[in-house]
């Protein structure tokens, strides 16, 4: 008999043809589904707005990351809910330290951070550390890694670590981590890191936000000069030289030197507090102490002086008019007739027939009175 002429099928076995008497093979048993057909699907109940405010307020951590997720989301009924949240939250909001950190890519931000966190959570406090996550320009997708580079806080209970891309329009970003500081707050973190992508236009953001802005810088990579600019020096309370440790420790000095320097060629800043300038290692704990010290010394005397709470409420109008612009854009460029009239006058300048300012003020003309008066 030829093999070949065997039909073979799911239940078929070649054994148990005539050519192999005496033996036999059974079929196999029939497989069970992989899904259970008795199992029914739950869905998780949908949270009411009271639930949320009361799971924040026990510091629960799992309707927290629900309520930061609903503020990030764009969807205009979370959006609805988020801000009902956030409305009974705000008698419980406001009593923490909310501090920036900086720095260039490589900085050390990071392990800063879990350094940090540890020596706020074995004080006795609460920490929140809110991360903005670079995206890619092209994906728009994020790695969300903070987690995995604060190893140890992400496994403290008093820490909550929530990292959220930077993908879309900085504003909008920067207005959802504020209100994440909020909620935050309301469950109970008396501590809020804020970190950012590195140093760019993101830090007058996470500025507008924060108690206290701290910039890190490291030595011995040959540009510590280049590192000393204008404008991210005026917004730094404090500065910390990190990687001061084995054969680094003289280079950390001397680029401490130079940044102490560099900051007596600037006025005071409005909180009557030259910034400090300080050494450590993130990596191997040294002067974590005295970097922490150092915040506490600026807490204490922007207090004292009243100007923590006029920053404070500086911020509060600088957020209100924030979002009133970032509203206006969005409902300017999302309106069905501004994109139409908007590809239009692109032909337009592209074939040089207008100028770019005159086709700005037809669309404007347009918007103000046709849309407008409308809605």
């Amino acid at each position: 008999m030829n093999p070949n002429d065997i039909t073979f099928d799911a239940h078929h076995h070649p054994e148990n043809d005539e050519q192999y008497a005496g033996l036999q093979v059974n079929s196999g048993v029939e497989q069970p589904p992989m899904v259970n057909p008795y199992l029914k699907r739950r869905r998780k109940p949908q949270l009411t707005v009271n639930d949320f405010v009361e799971g924040i307020r026990k510091g629960n951590t799992s309707v927290l990351g629900q309520a930061v997720t609903l503020v990030e989301s764009l969807k205009p009924e979370h959006q609805s809910v988020a801000q009902e949240v956030i409305a009974k939250c705000l008698p419980f909001t406001g009593k923490s330290k909310r501090i920036g950190i900086t720095g260039v890519p490589g900085a050390g931000k990071s392990t800063s951070i879990d350094a940090f966190g540890m020596h706020v959570i074995r004080s006795g406090g609460r920490l929140a550390v809110l991360a903005i996550d670079p995206s890619s320009e092209r994906s728009k997708g994020s790695i969300l890694g903070d987690k995995t580079r604060m190893e140890r806080l992400a496994l403290e209970h008093d820490a909550f670590i929530r990292p959220s891309p930077s993908a879309g329009s900085l504003g909008g970003v920067a207005r959802k981590t504020r209100e994440t500081i909020m909620l935050c707050e309301a469950a109970g973190y008396d501590n809020i890191f804020v970190e950012t992508v590195g140093v760019g236009q993101s830090e007058t953001a996470v500025h507008s936000m924060v108690d206290f802005f701290l910039l890190i810088q490291l030595a011995g990579t040959g540009d510590e000069l280049q590192g000393i600019k204008r404008g991210i020096m005026e917004m730094a309370d404090g500065i910390v030289i990190n990687k001061a440790d084995g054969d680094n420790v003289d280079r950390a000095n001397l680029a401490a030197a130079q940044f102490r320097n560099a900051l007596h060629l600037f006025p005071v800043p409005p909180s009557g507090l030259t910034p400090e300038v300080i050494t450590y290692s993130g990596y191997y704990e040294l002067n974590i102490d005295k970097v922490w010290a150092m915040i506490d010394r600026y807490f204490s005397h922007v207090k004292e002086s009243g100007y923590f709470m006029e920053k404070r409420r500086e911020q509060e109008k600088y957020w209100m008019y924030e979002t009133i612009n970032e509203k206006l854009r969005s409902n300017f460029y999302n309106n069905p007739e501004i994109e139409r009239m908007l590809s239009e006058k692109q032909d337009l300048i592209l074939q040089n027939r207008q100028s770019s300012f005159i086709a700005a003020a037809d669309v404007l003309n347009y918007y103000y009175k046709n849309l407008i008066t409308n809605q």
